[in-house]
């Protein structure tokens, strides 16, 4: 297998690049439509395929190059099932299996950042979007989120996986690239509660400040990256 985790600074968004093997076909999770061309130029260096974009859930913070990918190389585009994106190719539910060219990835469905949030789970990893962050969690304050669905995505999924399942975010502002389940149960400041409704009080009280690009973008990544014909002034960056 081969494996790329990619950083879009702007955002602080990471994408992942996964290869079945060397001239073989590849997928992307989480890919920013500002890299779309260093997605490419990597993609063919390696002598992959792209086959497959994947967007965990609707993002907020940057705009999606799930549809520049699909008009630009013919790739599948997927979200799940409950997305409200209006281009992707296909839907997938909890529990479904995408396999490509022998590389297997569960969707597991973890709402609560927003209401169409998924994890991907392999056997030694789970790439898990905003769900869980190292050392944090996804907000719960906006695109319906809700702070006890996520409790139950963290508590009732995400941290029933093994240990040493590392955990691959979808966002990081403080310079991690990698942890663990194991370590987030141990050394995660929110995940050290004893109730969803401590959980909800947590997060109820972070006031944080909108991102910086969620009028363009969230609009933008319903349409699968189409930007409007005029943009609004971004705000203060969040």
């Amino acid at each position: 297998m081969l494996f790329r985790q990619l950083f879009d600074q702007e955002s602080c968004t990471y994408t992942y690049l996964i290869g079945s093997r060397p001239g073989g076909k590849a997928l992307l999770i989480d890919p920013v439509k500002d890299a779309t061309d260093l997605y490419l130029m990597l993609i063919e260096q390696l002598g992959l395929t792209l086959t497959l974009a994947i967007d965990t859930h609707t993002h907020a913070d940057h705009v999606t190059a799930l549809g520049t990918l699909r008009d630009r190389v013919g790739c599948v585009t997927m979200m799940g099932e409950r997305s409200r994106a209006e281009c992707v190719s296909a839907r997938f539910a909890d529990g479904d299996v995408l396999d490509l060219d022998g590389i297997a990835l569960r969707a597991m469905s973890t709402p609560g950042h927003t209401d169409e949030s998924f994890s991907l789970v392999m056997p030694d990893r789970v790439f898990t979007g905003d769900a869980l962050l190292i050392r944090g969690t996804g907000r719960t304050d906006f695109q319906n989120g809700d702070a006890f669905a996520a409790y139950d995505s963290l508590f009732d999924k995400l941290l029933r996986l093994p240990d040493e399942t590392l955990v691959y975010p979808g966002h990081d502002y403080k310079g991690w690239t990698v942890s663990t389940i194991g370590e987030e149960r141990r050394y995660n400041p929110r995940l050290q509660v004893a109730s969803a409704e401590e959980y909800a009080a947590l997060m109820g009280s972070l006031n944080l400040p909108a991102p910086r690009q969620m009028a363009i973008a969230v609009p933008a990544n319903l349409a699968c990256g189409k930007l409007p014909l005029s943009e609004p002034p971004a705000g203060p960056r969040g």
